[in-house]
């Protein structure tokens, strides 16, 4: 195999990954410190990234000060499982027809789904309020999961379009030949292979899912035992959560299922990445 980049090149390339890990990274990196330290040396000047008294303490105390902790990691779990599941219910037939079926104004809709995804949350929050306030849904699981859901459905049938276009037409073909249905086709046929790329799917959904919960559960939701994570630490900073390091410890803590589920599945991600950049 010849080996087409100079040392140079490398050691650009290199660099360049390294500066993008590092902003990537030193967020997470600074919580996971300051998690550690005491509180008086949280705001102490000047910075010291290495402090004296530096312990695990606060992932002891945080379950004390804030009882419902167990709660709210909870709720933010369910939610983002409930999100997910509803969500590939609904991307699985659509990016198939999508990929499969050509049909007038499947482009336009298919832009338009992006176009969607380009309005921030917080601009739909007073109409999706209206919505549920009409349908019954405030202060419910549900409020927080169809729009979660409405929102993390166009970029899924992008990504599952894109993975399914490289199924060859001729398996399809090859079955409704032998008598077999659509549903049957879909069924039997096209999810077993496109097992990777909904792999890919469910995994973006689900860290999707997990990390927009903020903004519709504090606008739609004022129950204590159904707020997600990030809403009930912010609800909590201040009051019985009032040390820095406790509320870094809590959130900790909650990314910690996520990114536990995210390295077991790591390699089917890549691998459905992978597959789908290749044409079938």
């Amino acid at each position: 195999m010849i080996n087409k980049y100079r040392w140079y090149e490398k050691v650009r390339i290199y660099l360049g990954i390294a500066v993008f890990l590092t902003f990537i990274l030193a967020p997470f990196f600074e919580a996971f410190l300051v998690s550690l330290r005491p509180w008086r040396k949280i705001i102490s000047i000047p910075y010291e990234v290495i402090t004296e008294g530096m312990s695990f303490d606060a992932y002891f105390s945080v379950w004390q000060n804030v009882p419902l902790l167990w709660l709210y990691i909870w709720n933010s779990f369910f939610i983002a499982t409930c999100v997910t599941l509803l969500t590939l219910v609904a991307v699985i037939p659509a990016a198939w027809a999508f990929a499969r079926f050509e049909f007038w104004g499947s482009r336009t809709l298919l832009t338009s789904f992006l176009a969607v995804n380009m309005v921030g949350g917080a601009v739909l929050v007073i109409p999706l309020f209206k919505i549920m306030m009409n349908l019954g849904l405030l202060n419910t699981y549900w409020a927080m999961i169809m729009p979660g859901t409405a929102f993390l459905i166009p970029i899924g049938i992008w990504l599952l379009r894109a993975y399914l276009m490289r199924i060859p037409r001729e398996l399809e073909e090859a079955a409704w030949a032998d008598g077999a249905s659509r549903l049957y086709i879909l069924w039997r046929v096209i999810i077993p292979i496109a097992m990777p790329g909904l792999v890919v799917v469910t995994i973006a959904t689900f860290i999707g899912a997990y990390s927009q919960q903020f903004i519709i559960a504090i606008s739609f939701n004022s129950s204590q035992y159904l707020h997600p994570l990030p809403v009930g630490l912010y609800l909590q900073s201040g009051g019985s959560l009032s040390a820095w390091n406790e509320v870094m410890a809590a959130s900790i803590i909650g990314v910690l299922p996520v990114m536990i589920i995210f390295f077991f599945l790591q390699r089917h991600m890549i691998d459905g990445l992978t597959a789908g950049a290749v044409k079938a």
